[in-house]
């Protein structure tokens, strides 16, 4: 782990992106709410909001940090959908690697919730992929931590 000790905690906003590709089909299913497994959107962000908080528990050298904000967003496409989700926290450290977590695990929430939609005859997913995940921005406010 690298040693933070000194650094003062400063406001710090990350913002992730990455897609999951579906078939036409089961993307018409998410939109009209008709998958078994309820509303993928709100499990997802639910998803999401965790995995942003427990970073530090799954990838062994993230430090545990204040998150004190975590937005989720979903973007819907022609063959996929798209997770945006912004972290914000006061700390030492910045917060990519909880928002690019966060996005990973909304992904995988989708594809667990709609896994029956998309398998083929034999049981594989040859059409769905995640894919373009990304850290879209990184910034941090330094004057805004002391308020």
């Amino acid at each position: 782990m690298v040693d933070i000790t000194s650094k003062p905690d400063i406001v710090r906003i990350a913002k992730a992106s990455g897609k999951i590709f579906l078939k036409k089909g089961t993307i018409e299913k998410i939109e009209r709410g008709e998958i078994k497994k309820g509303d993928v959107f709100e499990v997802s962000r639910v998803a999401a909001t965790l995995a942003v908080k427990n970073t530090p528990q799954i990838i062994p050298l993230c430090h545990p940090i204040n998150i004190t904000n975590v937005k989720v967003d979903f973007i819907i496409n022609e063959d996929s959908i798209e997770a945006i989700v912004e972290v914000k926290a006061k700390a030492p450290t910045g917060v990519e690697m909880e928002a690019l977590h966060g996005v990973l695990t909304a992904l995988l929430n989708i594809w667990d919730m709609v896994k029956y939609l998309e398998k083929d005859e034999r049981g594989n997913y040859p059409t769905t992929e995640i894919g373009s995940v990304k850290v879209i921005s990184k910034v941090k406010i330094e004057n805004e931590a002391s308020g």
